[in-house]
């Protein structure tokens, strides 16, 4: 079940868009909101959000979308952009959206963009994990498999790089190596990656998107390309 919500201020546009979903033949729930007070009043968790973009309101789609990306904690939606206006597209990938339609909508494009869209939640809901219980600072710990960048390892010890803080405690990298396999990688013996926060590579380092560079092991090159591409293409 995809959990998707329609927010645009124009009742017809929430209509319109909902039938399209529909007949995509996805088993979905839709929810409908016309403003963005009110998406984040009901405070729901979504896989896929449309969200108008109208740079001429106050409180449009676009800061929405700020506030949805700055959150720390809960589900981060894809977010496809509805707009009439071409010229701010750009904007819509500086909070990282999947991607955009113009209006009028046309149903051949969303029935594309729709189709990528639900292949790759539907590929993560497959393939996530649990999250990685652990010991620090004396109390057990949650953390999501999606919020770590990337594991460090100093002696005994491991560092959790996450977006906002870094938790470091006892454990040994390898046995994190076996439980998160198929999503991170290990690209040197002190580093084990996020393939979902690869931004680009080379021979010697690999680029997360947080924009930091981590050597990469010259006999681990080889292995490391092909588990990013078949991650890549398992995404869809």
């Amino acid at each position: 079940m995809i959990r998707i919500a329609i927010c645009d201020k124009e009742k017809n546009m929430r209509i319109y868009l909902s039938e399209l979903v529909k007949k995509e033949h996805v088993e979905c729930e839709i929810a409908q909101y016309q403003s963005s007070e009110e998406y984040l009043t009901e405070n729901r968790e979504y896989d896929l959000l449309f969200l108008e973009m109208n740079l001429q309101f106050p409180g449009d789609g676009l800061k929405l979308a700020e506030e949805i990306r700055s959150r720390k904690t809960g589900k981060q939606p894809l977010i496809i952009f509805v707009t009439a206006y071409e010229k701010y597209v750009y904007d819509a990938f500086d909070v990282t959206a999947f991607q955009y339609l113009l209006k009028p909508v046309d149903e051949r494009k969303f029935s594309k963009v729709f189709q990528r869209a639900a292949k790759q939640i539907l590929f993560e809901m497959k393939t996530q994990k649990p999250p990685l219980v652990i010991q620090c600072a004396g109390v057990s710990k949650a953390v999501s498999i999606d919020s770590i960048y990337y594991v460090e390892s100093q002696g005994h010890k491991v560092v959790l790089h996450l977006k906002d803080e870094r938790l470091e405690y006892y454990a040994q990298i390898g046995v994190l190596e076996k439980e998160l396999s198929g999503q991170f990688f290990r690209i040197h013996k002190g580093y084990l990656i996020n393939l979902s926060f690869v931004n680009g590579y080379n021979k010697t380092a690999v680029t997360l998107t947080n924009g930091e560079k981590l050597l990469i092991s010259k006999y681990k090159h080889g292995e490391f390309v092909k588990a990013y591409l078949d991650y890549v293409a398992a995404k869809g």
